[in-house]
């Protein structure tokens, strides 16, 4: 349990109100994450602007493959089912389930997997990438911006996530989640 001291959601005022008001909105409830992380309103946005600049380069499909390949690699159980959840607008459950378990044997295009692997070694060893991570997502068809959209939507990953563990921050479980694709957002992490 974090020791961040967060005003419940009929306390808030400001920007920690704004804050909690777009979770409320689009959720229902405000995420622990939410809580945490509005304590520097700020930073928050900085962060939301940066993947805001992301998606359109890569399309909401390709960056939210990249962040659940990168949460999973560095055992972000909050990342992975928050973003689990969000990745349902753009999978069905089955194929989200199979992406999770093992996104390489998932039906999903050489270039996706590809992306997921980056994400992965970056968040594990990223001083033993070379330019090779960086040539097959061109040799695939990505431009150089997609490229540079791929590695920033990992490290942008990297980041939330690990001042998330580092917050001591409980996962949040969402509630319209079904609990085969929860378990298999988490196995293993």
């Amino acid at each position: 349990m974090t020791i961040i001291r967060t005003p419940e959601p009929a306390e808030a005022t400001g920007a920690w109100a704004e804050l909690y008001a777009g979770d409320q909105e689009s959720l229902g409830y405000v995420p622990s994450h939410t809580r945490a992380m509005a304590t520097n309103p700020e930073a928050q946005h900085a962060f939301e602007a940066l993947v805001g600049a992301l998606v359109p380069s890569l399309g909401l499909r390709l960056y939210e493959l990249v962040t659940l390949a990168a949460a999973g690699a560095i055992g972000s159980q909050a990342c992975r089912l928050a973003h689990g959840r969000k990745s349902r607008t753009v999978f069905d459950d089955t194929q989200l389930e199979r992406i999770a378990r093992d996104y390489r044997t998932a039906g999903l295009t050489e270039l996706e997997v590809a992306a997921m692997e980056v994400a992965e070694r970056l968040s594990g060893n990223s001083s033993a990438m070379t330019e090779a991570d960086s040539l097959r997502l061109r040799e695939l068809g990505l431009t150089d911006r997609q490229i540079v959209d791929v590695v920033l939507a990992a490290a942008a990953r990297n980041y939330y996530s690990r001042a998330l563990h580092a917050l001591a921050v409980d996962p949040d479980v969402p509630p319209d989640l079904p609990e085969s694709l929860r378990d298999a957002l988490v196995a293993g992490l």
